[in-house]
């Protein structure tokens, strides 16, 4: 079976799906590999590292797309609107495999299921102990919430940690992160290894053992209702619940020196926490770093891709974060990728096996139909 993998072209886009390493691993598996001309090398990955393992380096990526039965993408496969028709390339059968962010990209949904395509999408794959190794959406989390802190230590016009120095002691810089999944954990754990005080808070009260675990405080409501929505994910609070969050947020904000917010609905759209009001009444100087910007951003003043300043506060909301670490980002996302290949390789071929709990939770699109309810339910209500 051969295995595609194209040069990515989305704004700011700098990984690779695929690495040297796990060429040679996927090769050893029995499959072929073709790789366009230059895909890698914004990652640091060069056409003749990729040769060196054992890849095909071609200069056509249409009938490289063409010739494959395996897609492997960071991002999904452009529309013919973009200049490159890559979901036309795909010969009906192929099966794709990426970070398809379906929610976010209903008609590259609806195309792929026009073209025949098998698409699985891996910030879909549920969060189980057996699928932990293809999961893709943690694996940029924990690259988001690590350079996050470091945009912030960067912004932020004093230091991180405690010091004693002859002119007398600096006190450390006083951290909140917003949201506790992998990317707040992580930029909890990179803001306690730059000497901030830390205090974190989550609306799924079974992560304040995590929280202290990397060093952090906790800090949270009692809720009316349960926010979580199972897999390590949160859902939409009550009412009621929103009132209590926004008063504690409001009293944590106003003393910190930097705020970090990482809250997504469902792993995908931000809830919007962060008001113009608790802005305004943070300290001059101030750093808001809102990793949620892909989603929509969860700070009423947030402006995705852009850092901004009001009242002395530097906002700053980026996009595609993951991918301003591409050698690293890429590294782990190949693994992933690779991984969830090796797990249903037989043969020397990718087995479909639509039964499996990995498969049907990240199975977006099949002989011609969107087979995740979800999905469905979002491209009716957008055709209405």
């Amino acid at each position: 079976m051969r295995i595609a993998v194209l040069r990515e072209t989305a704004a700011r886009e700098q990984r690779v799906a695929l690495v040297p390493e796990s060429c040679k691993k996927l090769i050893q598996a029995g499959y072929e590999i073709g790789v366009e001309a230059g895909a890698g090398i914004t990652s640091g990955a060069s056409d003749e590292a990729y040769t060196a393992a054992g890849a095909t380096v071609a200069g056509d990526p249409a009938e490289l797309t063409r010739s494959a039965g395996l897609l492997l993408k960071v991002g999904p496969p452009a529309l013919a609107e973009s200049g490159r028709d890559e979901v036309g390339w795909l010969s009906p059968g192929t099966i794709y495999l990426g970070s398809l962010m379906p929610l976010r990209n209903l008609r590259t949904v609806r195309a792929l299921a026009e073209r025949q395509v098998t698409a699985f999408s891996t910030d879909a794959i549920p969060r189980t102990t057996r699928a932990q190794s293809m999961d893709t959406l943690s694996s940029m989390a924990n690259v988001a919430g690590y350079k996050g802190v470091l945009l912030a230590a960067t912004h932020l016009p004093k230091y991180f940690p405690m010091l004693m120095t002859a002119a007398g002691m600096v006190r450390p810089a006083r951290v909140f992160v917003v949201g506790a999944a992998v990317a707040g954990l992580q930029a909890i754990a990179t803001a306690r290894r730059l000497g901030a005080h830390v205090v974190a808070t989550d609306v799924r009260p079974e992560v304040k053992e995590q929280i202290e675990s990397v060093g952090a405080k906790y800090v949270g409501i009692e809720l009316k209702a349960d926010a979580s929505a199972g897999g390590g994910y949160a859902k939409e609070l009550s009412e009621e619940d929103k009132a209590r969050q926004r008063e504690l947020l409001a009293e944590q904000i106003a003393q910190a020196d930097v705020v970090i917010t990482t809250a997504l609905i469902g792993g995908v759209f931000a809830p919007r926490l962060v008001t113009a009001d608790m802005v305004r009444a943070m300290r001059p100087g101030a750093v808001l770093v809102d990793l949620a910007a892909d989603g929509g951003g969860n700070c009423e003043l947030s402006k995705p891709g852009e850092t901004v300043s009001v009242g002395g506060v530097t906002i700053i909301a980026p996009l595609s974060l993951a991918a301003t670490m591409p050698a690293d980002a890429s590294l782990l996302f190949s693994r992933n990728l690779t991984a969830f290949v090796q797990a249903f390789t037989k043969d020397k071929a990718f087995q479909l096996d639509l039964n499996d709990d990995i498969q049907q939770g990240a199975l977006i699109t099949h002989a011609g139909e969107v087979k995740n309810a979800r999905i469905r339910e979002a491209l009716a209500k957008e055709a209405v």
